[in-house]
């Protein structure tokens, strides 16, 4: 998509897109991309394009590019989760920080739209009415076919690889699968063998990858998988899932937990029934979430960069919007953050 400029009571004198552009030495796309706040910019050519906006005293007409491009410089953020989850997990607090920090510096604002299954079409049919410009959905689930309506009407970027992936998707992930490999890697180190993991949702392919690497690295050192148990990615559903745990009767000397809330859950079961974290029973979590340092003992976890993944998300969204060409797929490191739990 590429942005044009006209002028509605622009006073005598003031500065234009391509005066801007002639005094940076750019092309006026180039001043374009850096003033909708496109991260496909050199960092010379936005050095010279910033300098040139103070120079001139140029004030973009964000009202003026809206009416001639039939933008509406809004961006929608789709949560695919009830409001619950969405207020109680610190990750969606993280990621939505930083999409927010991107496109302050930009003129977009930002439509948070929360919808668990759409059963009446409310989200997508917002989205497809032209009421944004494109659209960051994070946390979806393989039932969510809504999905793909949006996805046909506005450019989309996903926080995660797509539930249905197609090659000419955009998605910001984390290596999901070498968290799992990691955590139960460190475990194995510490001398357990007798390894259960408390997973997410497996529609969703964050939870799923983060099993597979589980079972990756007991493959690798020729042990067996353990009981394994759904916790949703809520405290309560941890809790529910450790007790499922304890009464299989299944002997584990260590938890691989998929997420930090899980494993304040599983902590709290754990305490009511005797057993000693990390004496024995030894913990990592995932996510290294404020909840990793709040509860006791203190959780070695996984760390994952949200608050990265919300600006890339934004980044890339932009990108697309400017013209630009991002890449398809970014994926994040992961750090295994060591504390008391193991």
């Amino acid at each position: 998509m590429k942005w044009f400029s006209v002028t509605l009571d622009t006073p005598r004198g003031a500065a234009t897109i391509e005066e801007v552009a002639a005094a940076a030495g750019v092309s006026r796309s180039t001043v374009s991309r850096v003033v909708n706040g496109s991260a496909s910019v050199s960092p010379a050519a936005l050095d010279a394009v910033t300098r040139a906006i103070a120079e001139l005293d140029y004030v973009p007409n964000r009202a003026a590019r809206s009416l001639a491009s039939r933008a509406t410089m809004a961006i929608a953020l789709v949560v695919p989760e009830d409001t619950t989850r969405f207020f109680g997990d610190p990750f969606f607090a993280a990621v939505v920080s930083g999409i927010h920090s991107r496109l302050g510096r930009s003129d977009y604002v930002l439509n948070l739209l929360i919808a668990s299954d759409d059963p009446h079409d409310k989200t997508s049919a917002y989205v497809r009415s032209g009421a944004v410009d494109g659209a960051i959905v994070v946390s979806h689930h393989t039932s969510d076919r809504f999905i793909e309506s949006i996805a046909a009407a506005v450019p989309v970027v996903y926080g995660g690889r797509p539930a249905h992936a197609r090659r000419s998707d955009f998605y910001v992930d984390v290596d999901n699968a070498a968290g799992g490999r990691v955590a139960t890697r460190y475990l194995i180190s510490r001398g357990c063998r007798r390894i259960a993991t408390i997973t997410g949702p497996l529609t969703m392919p964050a939870a799923a990858d983060r099993l597979d690497g589980y079972r990756e690295a007991l493959t690798d050192a020729g042990l067996a998988p353990s009981v394994t148990a759904d916790g949703d990615f809520t405290a309560r559903g941890g809790a529910a899932a450790m007790q499922q745990i304890l009464a299989s009767g299944v002997e584990f000397d260590a938890l691989f937990i998929a997420s930090d809330l899980m494993a304040r859950g599983a902590l709290e079961t754990l305490g009511r029934a005797g057993i000693r974290v990390p004496d024995d029973v030894a913990i990592v979590g995932f996510d290294d979430s404020p909840v990793a340092t709040s509860v006791h003992p203190q959780l070695t976890t996984v760390r994952q960069p949200s608050h990265e993944q919300g600006m890339r998300m934004a980044d890339t969204l932009l990108s697309i919007l400017a013209g630009g060409s991002p890449p398809h797929a970014t994926v994040l490191d992961i750090e295994l953050v060591t504390r008391a739990s193991a």
